[in-house]
């Protein structure tokens, strides 16, 4: 999964929820949800998360979005399985690959010789 967010130390929730294509109210629930998930907050009580945060969140979206995994099953998975993170990595970097390798054959097909 790619996300489009810019290199920054603090995202808002909105950023995160727009990036992940999923309702702010859903980042707030994993929060409550997942404990590796800890946003600071402000005075005024406003999420802000940190790149480590994105990462965990990344994880979580894979499991239970892509994977179909239920929320137990996720925190399970997240506790018992330590490469977890790099599965997860490993899947976002094939997917580019084959993306690449998909524009490369459309452009072949396409050029008349």
């Amino acid at each position: 999964m790619k996300l489009n967010l810019p290199d920054k130390l603090y995202y808002s929730i909105g950023e995160v929820s727009k990036a992940f294509d999923v309702n702010a109210s859903l980042i707030r629930y994993w929060e409550k949800e997942f404990p590796i998930i800890k946003p600071k907050k402000n005075k005024k009580g406003n999420r802000y998360f940190t790149p480590e945060d994105i990462k965990n969140l990344k994880i979580i979206y894979h499991l239970v979005k892509e994977k179909g995994y239920t929320l137990d099953g996720a925190r399970i998975a997240l506790t018992t399985n330590s490469k977890i993170s790099e599965t997860v990595s490993m899947i976002d970097r094939l997917k580019f690959v084959k993306a690449e390798l998909q524009k490369l054959k459309e452009s072949l097909v396409e050029r008349p010789e």
